[in-house]
């Protein structure tokens, strides 16, 4: 491990120094008490076994105490903080002012410790053995984060840079396993993300009022899913993406980011907790692959996950991939049902009252283990449509065949219709839904706040990968993504990169997606200047324009009698998000 310079700890140090000292014991406790003294205190709090104690320091960047930190019992929310006697009030009243939120302990404004944890004094004085000078042991350097870390000299190599080449063209296209359903079904396949796919049935306006007003069934079994699991793994997961991944309960699940070192996003995600100790990822499929070799070689140790500390590493946990055929019998691939019908057709394939009822209490973003007409799935009430019913149902991928007709033939009675790529995209455009490529990162490196999905990013962690960057990226931003829907029907279609106007017919920004809505106008995202995004507000869209061959078009005064010249079509500023009852 890195190794901190004493003489630089040392100077911050003030009171007690030595062993032997007098002494008196604080008791730590609370749900999150683990991870409030990994980031309190100087030491490994995650490697401190049962009945086990390590030397630590606590204190700010002028002011470190000498302490010992013990766990008396199995449970990882009580722990003991033995500490100088003449410290203890002060420790114990800022240690809670920290659970609190009370206090500022960093130099940026937005940090706080999870919290709240109760401190109490033991009672009792006792001799404690005092750490007599900072080591590699004692104060961990290279933990992502702990209170006063600026002020620890830190001499250690720095990790490498994680690369990604994507995969040359011309790598053999994989098939999930409904392609040869698909082809029965009569659906029209293309490639995407490295896969053939079925981009619509009958048509993309059919399938997507389905969705709407029934029920549609979606192969998304080329998603990424992804398993996190042991003692550290909310840690872990805290570290390398965005949100407060620890703050859910089993049973529960959160959307958040992963972003690299300098703030840019490598993927979206949702974090599904299944167990106490036991995650599961779902990430896109373009980008399965990067996101794997990025979790599994920041987990190792082998890669830079800091840009302003690049010899750190995240807490270890342990990488599955759940497609993999090692997984055995955990393997899982994602199919979606997703509508106002989606909770009537799983509950007709259950055949026991008691399923049908624990269907009918998942909750959004909930999730739950069952076994529903005798398959065993993991479903979880989130989505990709903007339908406030709707399921992703984790199935295994042998049994992924017989489950996904079951479904048609049990919903057929309430209009499920198979549904393709082409409805998926129009119905998450119209939802003001995020694609990666287009209103994530892609030509115009938009962030998740400026995706306007910046509540997904909690800056009070005070460590995430990226964190520093995307805070001094968020302080310029001046641009954000919302909803435009065209005038008139039967206009031309906009692409990505093509420019929005004003009234004046200044440049204001660039579409990003656009497909057609349920009433069958034009409906797009665009990431725009932040002044243009209230609620009716009038554009105008050169749609064609950003793929037009340069040179096609005349300088104002060779134009002639005939000649065409591009016109924006007119178009109106929506509501940023999609309602749906």
């Amino acid at each position: 491990p890195p190794t901190p310079s004493p003489k630089a700890l040392g100077e911050g140090i003030k009171g007690i120094r030595g062993t032997g000292a007098e002494a008196i014991t604080l008791e730590i406790e609370g749900p999150r008490a683990r991870d409030f003294l990994q980031y309190a205190t100087t030491n490994d709090v995650f490697a401190l076994g049962p009945e086990q104690e390590q030397a630590t320091f606590v204190g700010s960047t002028d002011d470190f105490t000498p302490a010992v930190l013990s766990r008396p019992g199995h449970e990882i929310t009580r722990y003991r903080l033995t500490v100088p006697a003449q410290s203890a009030t002060r420790l114990a009243a800022w240690l809670r002012a920290l659970s609190e939120g009370y206090i500022s302990f960093d130099p940026d404004v937005y940090a706080k410790l999870p919290g709240p944890v109760a401190v109490r004094e033991a009672g009792e004085a006792i001799i404690g053995r005092l750490p007599a000078e900072p080591s590699a042991e004692t104060v961990r350097g290279d933990k992502p984060y702990f209170i006063g870390q600026n002020a620890v000299t830190v001499t250690a190599r720095a990790l490498p840079h994680f690369t990604w080449t994507e995969p040359a063209e011309g790598a053999p296209i994989k098939r999930t396993p409904l392609y040869e359903t698909h082809r029965k079904l009569g659906a029209k396949m293309i490639p995407f993300a490295g896969w053939e796919m079925p981009v619509w049935y009958t048509s993309v306006s059919e399938e997507h009022h389905a969705v709407r007003t029934a029920a549609g069934l979606f192969d998304v079994s080329h998603m990424g899913v992804l398993e996190v699991s042991g003692p550290n793994a909310a840690a872990f997961l805290d570290t390398m993406t965005t949100n407060e991944v620890s703050a859910i309960k089993p049973g529960q699940s959160v959307y958040g980011y992963l972003l690299d070192p300098n703030g840019q996003v490598l993927d979206d995600l949702i974090a599904y907790r299944l167990e106490p100790e036991r995650y599961m990822l779902v990430v896109n499929a373009a980008n399965n692959d990067k996101d794997w070799a990025w979790l599994m070689a920041a987990n190792a140790g082998e890669v830079s996950i800091s840009r302003e500390r690049p010899w750190v590493r995240p807490p270890q946990a342990r990488l599955r991939d759940l497609r993999d055929p090692a997984s055995g019998a955990d393997r899982r691939v994602d199919i979606a049902l997703q509508g106002p019908a989606s909770l009537k057709i799983l509950q007709a394939l259950a055949n026991d009252a008691v399923v049908k009822k624990q269907l009918g209490a998942i909750k959004r973003t909930e999730l739950a283990c069952l076994t529903v007409g005798g398959f065993d799935l993991i479903i979880s009430r989130t989505g990709y449509t903007g339908e406030m019913v709707g399921y992703e149902l984790f199935v295994h991928p042998d049994r992924a065949v017989e489950f996904w007709e079951r479904l048609l033939e049990v919903g057929a009675p309430f209009g499920i219709k198979p549904t393709g790529l082409g409805a998926r995209d129009s119905t998450r455009t119209e939802a003001g839904l995020p694609l990666y490529g287009h209103e994530l990162d892609g030509p115009l490196g938009i962030s998740p706040g400026g995706a306007g999905f910046g509540a997904y990013v909690k800056l009070w962690k005070p460590f995430f990968v990226g964190r520093q960057a995307y805070i001094e990226s968020e302080r310029t931003r001046t641009m954000e993504v919302g909803r435009f829907r065209m005038n008139e029907k039967g206009v031309r279609l906009p692409r990505l990169g093509d420019p929005v106007l004003n009234r004046k017919g200044q440049v204001i920004g660039a579409v990003t997606s656009c497909a057609i809505d349920s009433e069958g106008f034009l409906l797009g995202q665009a990431y725009l200047d932040r002044r243009y995004l209230a609620e009716g507000t009038p554009i105008g869209i050169l749609a064609g324009t950003a793929t037009a061959r340069p040179g096609g078009e005349k300088p104002a005064g060779e134009l002639k009698v005939g000649d065409r010249v591009p016109l924006p079509s007119e178009a109106t500023i929506l509501k940023r998000f999609l309602r749906r009852g």
